[in-house]
């Protein structure tokens, strides 16, 4: 188990319902988290292995028989519990022996066993079924992956979208801030053609204009 599955996607001696099963699968939903009850009727297979008669054999087979009926029993009522568990659970036998004296000689245990939804497995089976177990606990992460980087894209595609908008803005700020420029050139312009003309007149180059008085007339100079 430890081997195979994640920490956190199982739990031994975990709570179901009123009891605590030997091992949970934490699985999404669906199907749901699903209980694993380990049982091994050991007592009435050695005594079906170590039968000499019919007699003895008809006896052990009964034995047998109904210690896994109850097995099943008891998994279904106690470990599959609506809304808390999924629809189904299993019975786990730690001996391939046991597993298949179970599925060569006792085919209405088996067929019991899948109307209860209690799927009985063995070492063999019980890890083909962790290694699918597994493979659907990693599709369910890389679909939170998929969901985490789809939120995050989406959020960058929300910081473009304000960066277009105040490029924008700055853009439009700078237009402004060119025909200001623009302005502040031309009246610099008109200041140094009034200088010029102004040293002119100092200098004595002749004849020259002066600016219009404040008073609105005008004033002519003439230098001799």
């Amino acid at each position: 188990m430890r081997e195979l599955l994640a920490p956190g996607s199982y739990e031994f001696q975990a709570k179901v319902g009123t009891g605590k099963v030997d091992c949970l699968l934490k699985l999404p939903n669906p199907p749901g988290p699903i209980a694993i009850d380990a049982k091994f009727p050991l007592e009435s297979y050695r005594a079906l292995r170590a039968a000499g008669t019919d007699g003895e054999r008809t006896v052990a087979q009964r034995a047998f028989d109904q210690a896994l009926r109850k097995h099943v029993k008891d998994i279904k009522e106690k470990y599959i519990v609506p809304g808390e568990t999924a629809e189904s659970a299993l019975m786990f036998l730690p001996s391939e022996a046991v597993y298949a004296e179970l599925y060569a000689n006792f085919p209405n245990v088996v067929e019991e066993s899948f109307r209860a939804r209690v799927w009985i497995v063995s070492p063999t089976t019980m890890m083909a079924l962790l290694n699918t177990v597994r493979a659907v606990l990693r599709d369910v992460e890389m679909r939170k992956e998929a969901s985490l980087i789809k939120t995050e894209v989406d959020k960058m595609l929300d910081d473009v979208r304000r960066l277009a908008e105040r490029v924008e803005k700055l853009g439009r700020h700078f237009g402004q801030a060119r025909e200001d420029v623009d302005e502040i050139r031309r009246s610099t312009d008109g200041i140094q053609r009034h200088g010029e003309r102004i040293r002119a007149v100092e200098l004595g180059d002749g004849k020259a204009e002066l600016l219009p008085r404040a008073s609105g007339g005008t004033s002519q100079a003439t230098v001799d």
